[in-house]
């Protein structure tokens, strides 16, 4: 982690020359970042970074000579560093994705296919630089066993454009239900707590920042891992016991309620807090319409998404927990809910499973 007023160091592997050229003047257009070093494939760049070892490493995947899964694992051992996956919007591109971020990438940005001109007009400029203070803010471990933007960014908005806060929640139910934000890092915390969980447990609504394309494959691997059922939301699924659903990269997702099932929206819409999906959204919709009936947990994560959200669900009558700060890989959400007075209690990341048992 960087310490005063030091800019970020970053050093860019991709086999695609435009790539390098389109992220290096991205991130180099933020006065917070200095790209130290780019490279071809991962023999070059570990030539070049043993002389200035960077904050941050930006990674291709698919590279001549020694691709980035191997080159992710190589650091990862040998000295763990904030590793951000810049891969392609495709099925396989996803797949691999999640392998990296097992391997302990810290997060991922879409591989620019377009002009550097119109790249750094659209919110993936934002989200690519966004996603790089993010990791230079990050506690790295070694995976066990297993400055503002110079670009225009969109005003901040909140859930009120998608969803208007509730003077109340409906009536109660008996279903029980546990809703859960994370970002930076909450890829393996997501892991970590979803197999902790029995068949049994309560149906679990679930945002993870990530692209479009991605959540799918991100499911699939949870589910794999689970006893739970995990797997993308689409609109009108049912949230029941024994299923947890990941709301889709691109598309805010809402709880909603008829009688006494849940179920949930999946929806367009503004980005809120910078995010689409927004935890804002989707604790202010449990709020709404579960009231004391849930649960809601803000895990590792850059930024504040999710922390007003979070103190609706408290102020409903929700039981609310925060991820602590020693086990968090960015305690940013969660630092930001508890100052809110939105957490009842702050738990370390092997404590969260027991709790939502507890919870039922």
């Amino acid at each position: 982690m960087l310490k005063n007023a030091a800019r970020v160091g970053v050093f860019i592997v991709d086999d695609s020359a435009v790539v390098r050229q389109v992220v290096s003047e991205v991130l180099g257009g933020d006065p917070g970042m200095e790209v130290i070093g780019v490279a071809s494939d991962p023999i070059f760049a570990l030539e070049k970074m043993n002389k200035r070892w960077p904050d941050v490493v930006v990674l291709d995947i698919e590279m001549p000579r020694m691709d980035g899964i191997t080159f992710l694992k190589k650091i990862m051992a040998e000295r763990p560093t904030p590793v951000v996956i810049c891969s392609s919007l495709t099925e396989k591109g996803a797949e691999t994705t999640m392998e990296a971020l097992a391997a302990g990438a810290i997060g991922i940005v879409t591989k620019p296919g377009i002009g550097v001109r119109r790249f750094l007009m659209e919110d993936s400029a934002a989200e690519l630089v966004h996603a790089v203070r993010a990791a230079a803010g990050a506690r790295v471990r070694r995976p066990a066993g297993n400055a503002q933007v110079a670009a225009a960014v969109a005003p901040k908005l909140n859930a009120d454009a998608i969803l208007p806060k509730a003077d109340h929640a409906l009536k109660q139910t008996t279903e029980r239900i546990v809703a859960i934000g994370t970002s930076t890092g909450g890829t393996q915390a997501l892991e970590v707590v979803l197999t902790g969980l029995p068949r049994t447990a309560p149906g679990l609504v679930i945002v993870q920042h990530m692209p479009e394309k991605f959540t799918a494959s991100f499911a699939a691997r949870l589910n794999s891992l689970s006893q739970m059922e995990v797997r993308e939301a689409q609109n009108n699924d049912r949230v029941v016991p024994g299923r947890a659903l990941i709301a889709p990269g691109g598309r805010h997702m809402l709880l909603k309620r008829s009688g006494a099932q849940y179920y949930v929206e999946v929806v367009d819409g503004p980005l809120v807090n910078r995010h689409r999906p927004s935890v804002d959204v989707l604790f202010r919709s449990v709020a709404k319409y579960a009231g004391k009936n849930a649960m809601g947990v803000i895990m590792t994560g850059m930024g504040d998404d999710g922390a007003r959200g979070l103190k609706e669900m408290h102020d409903a009558g929700a039981r609310t927990v925060a991820q602590d700060e020693a086990s968090s890989v960015v305690y940013g959400m969660p630092k930001e809910a508890v100052k809110l007075g939105a957490a009842e209690r702050s738990l370390p990341l092997g404590q969260i499973s027991g709790e939502i048992v507890r919870f039922v």
